[in-house]
């Protein structure tokens, strides 16, 4: 398993969303999600991170990956089942490959078919993407919700994390209860979706 995270700014002139060591705290919370790597990349509007335990391309699946003019750039905690057809089908249109790692499609499946990327993905996933040029940040998750994905909107900016931990590690995150979650954790065993423990933070509900 990997973990992701980062800061979108969802308004207003661009600029830096978070120090660089606050997104490396957020990044290192999840280190035990992924101790075999770490990378992150920022500009103004996006900071993103990710822990990767390595599985597919071990040795050269480092994330987050770009496109070939890095205008878009694309992290993932999980594993795509079909990523070899569809790299195949996309070398053949034009897009070149550095790595076999599965993570490396995104950026190029995106550029391939916009914002609808994630409904050619088959596997378990959660996906944090952004667009430069447009400006535009996607967050993804497989349709049965293997893989978790929590975010929090805070001013002008969201912030996300594969666990709550990453989340408020952002130190923008209040840490008020949503009592009606914890009631239904005690009722049912789960909390349900979009509900989490925290009331100022929602989960990506599965196939989002």
């Amino acid at each position: 398993m990997c973990g992701i995270c980062g800061v979108v700014q969802l308004r207003g002139e661009p600029r830096t969303v978070i120090a660089p060591d606050v997104l490396d705290r957020m990044t290192d919370a999840m280190t035990h999600r992924g101790p075999n790597d770490r990378g992150t990349y920022a500009a103004d509007g996006i900071a993103l991170g990710v822990r990767r335990l390595s599985i597919v391309d071990v040795e050269g699946g480092h994330q987050p990956f770009a496109n070939e003019g890095e205008s878009i750039w694309a992290v993932q905690n999980g594993e795509l089942y079909n990523h070899r057809e569809i790299r195949g089908r996309l070398a053949g249109r034009g897009h070149r490959f550095q790595t076999r790692c599965d993570t490396e499609i995104i950026p190029h499946l995106y550029e391939d078919a916009g914002t609808a990327f994630a409904e050619h993905l088959r596997g378990m996933f959660g996906i944090a993407l952004w667009d430069r040029r447009e400006r535009r940040a996607v967050l993804a998750r497989d349709r049965l919700g293997i893989k978790p994905l929590y975010y929090a909107e805070v001013g002008d900016v969201l912030v996300f994390g594969s666990e709550l931990k990453s989340v408020l590690a952002s130190g923008l995150v209040g840490t008020e209860l949503d009592y009606e979650a914890i009631d239904c954790f005690l009722t049912l065993g789960f909390v349900p979706g979009p509900m989490t423990p925290l009331a100022a933070v929602r989960k990506l509900l599965p196939g989002h």
